[in-house]
């Protein structure tokens, strides 16, 4: 990461996705966090570069019979805008920092950092594991199976050029922290990500202490593959926290635990990228929940700033 005085170079990209096939809800998202000010909460940890919204193809609601998903065609062309501006940023020294829209824009980021980095690590922080086989999903989004996607789980009936950018991360190479949807998983009879990746549940986290773990998780990262990605899925806290996600479920972590984990990420040698999901500024009418989230994500580059200073 290339440095200026005492700052960090960002780059903010918003990705206006929502792999339910449609432009509301998490689409909306990156616009939202902009009237919010997270342009300018950046800004006081560095210089920012602003690549703006991608134009992404207007989706369709359609689930495909073969994959199982919703617009493939869509998601590919997501993934692949995803890629080229974060490998940009990347290349020219740049931290982006990758607001959406919803989970699957992660294989683009994925993507990118195996470009410039080669072998690279991921902490992945949500309320769910994301690794539902495409066709059995109950809802056709790719942001139910972008983890196991991403480690080239259940990728065998997707669309060829999908299939070919598979896996992006190794297992071996992922630590989960937050999920909460185990019980959903067992009943559906899907098999749970436990044993493959590294995986603490909510009460994992909150017992150990999410900062103190989450600084041990990306040691791990650091010293295994070196460089490493930081994913963030908003809907890992609790409702009472943040009631502006889609999917809600009972329990979850504190913004005051999201903070400490986030703290220790940054605090951290080899993150190369960091990206924030799942807020819908429908379910926020008078913007505070926007105005919460920027001004984590301020905190989180100012600790960035710090800690490369």
């Amino acid at each position: 990461m290339r440095e200026v005085g005492r700052t960090v170079e960002l780059e903010l990209i918003g990705v206006p996705s929502n792999s339910a096939g449609t432009l509301d809800g998490v689409a909306r998202a990156p616009a939202a966090l902009r009237r919010a000010g997270l342009a300018a909460a950046l800004a006081r940890a560095g210089r920012v570069h602003d690549a703006g919204d991608l134009p992404l193809q207007a989706p369709g609601p359609e689930r495909d019979p073969a994959s199982g998903l919703i617009g493939p065609g869509a998601l590919a062309e997501l993934i692949g805008a995803v890629r080229r501006v974060t490998r940009q940023a990347l290349a020219a020294g740049r931290f982006p920092v990758v607001v959406g829209g919803d989970c699957p824009l992660l294989l683009g980021c994925l993507a990118a950092a195996r470009d410039v980095h080669g072998r690279s690590g991921l902490l992945f922080v949500d309320g769910h594991e994301d690794a539902w086989p495409p066709r059995r999903s109950t809802t056709g989004e790719a942001a139910d199976a972008e983890l196991g996607l991403a480690i080239g789980r259940d990728g065998d009936d997707l669309p060829p050029d999908l299939a070919a950018l598979l896996p992006l991360v190794a297992p071996g190479d992922v630590v989960l922290l937050g999920p909460r949807d185990a019980g959903e998983l067992r009943d559906a009879g899907v098999p749970s990500l436990a044993g493959v990746v590294e995986l603490h549940d909510a009460d994992a986290v909150l017992a150990a202490g999410a900062g103190s773990l989450a600084a041990a998780a990306a040691a791990r990262l650091r010293d295994r593959p070196g460089a490493w990605w930081f994913h963030v899925d908003l809907d890992v806290l609790a409702t009472g926290a943040l009631a502006a996600v889609d999917y809600r479920q009972p329990g979850g972590l504190g913004w005051e635990d999201l903070e400490a984990v986030t703290a220790a990420a940054v605090a951290t040698p080899g993150l190369v990228g960091f990206d924030v999901t799942i807020y819908n500024p429908d379910l926020d009418p008078d913007g505070a929940a926007a105005r919460r989230i920027a001004a984590y994500l301020g905190a989180a580059a100012a600790g960035l700033a710090a800690a490369r200073a």
